[in-house]
């Protein structure tokens, strides 16, 4: 496998030009601020701009716990990666990076002056400080549930001449504000999220109906409490499994909200 690297300080817009700058080495896969991205896809990993600090951010980008690490590097080689390019700030990050995830050593470093002018590398930096907004590689659907709650929109236009032709998957990028620089958010109503979490537990073999249902809402997605009725005769703990998941499941795929935690308290037998 060969491994390069795309090196700039912070902000200067090495996330928005990524997929360009891959596709023009060959890179079929990206790490960027703990991420595996290939094909527009996030593959393994989680993503930095979760983290509640930039320190803890940056020990996220570089892999240290030891269970991130060891996700992507199964990636890496389930997916057949053959070019991986590696985002980073320093000669010394990437480094660390492709060292954690004890990958082979970096043949090519490509810098963030090779490919943006100073005039753009500003515009991006303003953004970043200014508006707290971060670029990542992938179409919004695919980081809406990795970012529930997040700050969110879709990025077809950075800058009118950094734009360059290529199909849609790979110029639709999404800007996303991390949580240590958290400065608003999206919501849904509670009601919908009740009706669906509703919806799905009645439609499972045991229920008899739900009693009572309590959510509250974080920006790192939704704490379901649910009380229900139950058959008399039915497993369950395998019921309340069942709906556990049938909840959780669809409340992420109609809403795109991150269902942290469902708990189902079994009020009577009938």
């Amino acid at each position: 496998m060969k491994v390069i690297a795309f090196v700039g300080p912070s902000g200067t817009g090495k996330s928005y030009r990524s997929v360009t700058v891959s596709k023009q080495y060959g890179a079929d896969g990206i790490i960027d601020d703990g991420l595996l991205i290939s094909n527009g896809k996030v593959i393994a990993g989680t993503s930095a701009k979760k983290e509640h600090t930039k320190i803890a951010s940056v020990k996220h980008a570089l892999f240290m716990k030891q269970w991130h690490a060891d996700e992507v590097k199964k990636a890496i080689a389930d997916y057949n990666i053959q070019c991986l390019m590696i985002l980073g700030t320093s000669d010394g990050m990437v480094q660390k990076i492709a060292a954690r995830l004890q990958v082979p050593k970096i043949q090519q470093y490509i810098r963030i002056e090779d490919v943006a002018t100073q005039q753009e590398m500003e515009m991006a930096h303003r953004m970043r400080i200014n508006q707290g907004k971060h670029v990542i590689p992938v179409p919004t659907f695919e980081i809406k549930k990795e970012f529930s709650g997040y700050f969110l929109h879709p990025l077809r236009r950075f800058q009118k001449n950094m734009d360059t032709e290529i199909d849609t998957a790979a110029a639709d990028k999404s800007i996303v504000r991390p949580t240590f620089s958290y400065l608003g958010d999206y919501t849904i109503s509670d009601n919908v999220i009740d009706a669906i979490a509703v919806h799905e537990a009645v439609k499972i073999d045991g229920v008899s109906k739900v009693q009572n249902i309590n959510i509250r809402k974080t920006k790192h997605g939704v704490h379901i409490d649910m009380t229900v009725t139950l058959f008399y005769g039915c497993n369950v703990y395998d019921t309340c499994r069942k709906i556990q998941l049938a909840v959780r499941n669809n409340i992420e795929k109609y809403t795109s909200i991150n269902a942290r935690r469902v708990h189902i308290f079994v009020r009577n037998l009938v």
